[in-house]
């Protein structure tokens, strides 16, 4: 999905009033590195992603399960999932999925594209629905508001988002960055598979 003046508004404006964020970040480990795969693997790739993204969910539905049975469980990537909201509701889900048990992370991620059309486009509807999932990952109703409301974190998850467009000028969603090596949109796995073997080497 193109970035649009509209979502970079949504980080920046969440962000610039936020001084001393960095050191708050690295004490809320919420925000810490959400991965799979040895971290020894010889590439890295980082997806850069929304939840609410049309094309990162048809990556995902389409290419996760192959890419993590022939690439992640095979030593041969980790697999790096970067925050990149671009909206309020692909704000909230990040924010819930974060603060899940760490080794609930990519089920939760999974369930949510596999079921994007149920919850991330329902207007009015949206955060019940992200609710409503949530409970089924574990989550009960008062940890969810809590979250919900938890401005802090949403403050570091964006001031992420800031960061990564920075260095990696990213200009739409879903993005990967292979050993560091910047490729925009959705892809099929055998494309993904070359970009895997072009990596620059680590």
């Amino acid at each position: 999905m193109q970035l649009t003046r509209r979502s970079l508004g949504l980080a920046v404006a969440a962000t610039a009033a936020t001084p001393g964020l960095a050191l708050a970040q690295g004490a809320d480990p919420r925000l810490g590195i959400r991965a799979m795969g040895r971290p020894d693997a010889p590439v890295t790739v980082q997806e850069f992603f929304s939840l609410t993204c049309g094309h990162c969910a048809a990556f995902h539905n389409t290419n996760w399960a192959r890419v993590k049975a022939e690439l992640v469980d095979t030593g041969r990537i980790r697999f790096v999932w970067r925050d990149f909201p671009l909206d309020g509701i692909a704000l909230a889900a990040a924010c819930v999925a974060r603060s899940l048990p760490e080794d609930r992370y990519p089920a939760f991620i999974s369930t949510l594209f596999q079921t994007q059309d149920r919850w991330a486009f329902q207007q009015g509807r949206q955060m019940e629905e992200l609710a409503r999932l949530a409970a089924l990952a574990g989550m009960d109703r008062k940890a969810f508001d809590a979250v919900a409301a938890d401005e802090g974190l949403r403050r570091g998850i964006l001031e992420q988002r800031v960061a990564a467009e920075r260095e990696f000028r990213i200009q739409a969603t879903p993005s990967f960055a292979f050993n560091g090596r910047l490729q925009s949109g959705n892809m099929p796995f055998d494309q993904f598979v070359q970009m895997v073997q072009q990596a620059p080497k680590s």
